[in-house]
C-alpha cells in the first residue's frame, strides 16, 4: 500500500506501489484513459496520477476499499448521473468499490467528455 512518505515522481512508480492485483487494476484505468485520451499529458499531480489536456481532466488513485477518479470542476457528474447512482461521490471525486466490477468504459467516457469540456473552455478564453 502506498504510503505518503514516498514522494512518486512517475505514473509507474506510484502503480509500483500497491500490490499485484491493484496494480492490475490501475493499469487497466490507465490504458483506458491513455486510449479515451491519446494526446494527454501523463503526471504526478498531488501524488496521484493525472491527465492534463487542455487542463487537468482526471485523476485516478487507490485505497484500501475502493479506487478513485477525481475530476476538477465542473466535473461530468450531472451528465453521468445516471451511471453513477450506485457509487459514492463528492462534488469532485468518486469511489469505485473494489468488491465490484469496474466500469471502464465509463472511465473512458468521463475522460472524453472532460477533455471536451476543456477544450471548449480553453477555445472560449482565446475569443
Amino acid at each position: 500500500m502506498a504510503t505518503e512518505k514516498v514522494k512518486f515522481e512517475t505514473v509507474d512508480q506510484y502503480i509500483g506501489s500497491f500490490g499485484k492485483e491493484d496494480q492490475q487494476v490501475l493499469e487497466k484505468i490507465r490504458k483506458t484513459i491513455k486510449k479515451a485520451l491519446p494526446a494527454a499529458e501523463e503526471v504526478i499531480s498531488y501524488q496521484i496520477p493525472a491527465y492534463k489536456s487542455n487542463g487537468f481532466v482526471i485523476y485516478f488513485s487507490c485505497f484500501k476499499a475502493h479506487y478513485s477518479l477525481a475530476f476538477p470542476p465542473p466535473t461530468p457528474f450531472e451528465k453521468f448521473k445516471k451511471e453513477l447512482a450506485g457509487y459514492e461521490q463528492s462534488k469532485s471525486v468518486v469511489q469505485l468499490p473494489k468488491d465490484q466490477p469496474v466500469p471502464y468504459d465509463l472511465i473512458g467516457e468521463m475522460a472524453k467528455f472532460k477533455a471536451k469540456e476543456n477544450e471548449a473552455n480553453a477555445a472560449k478564453k482565446k475569443k
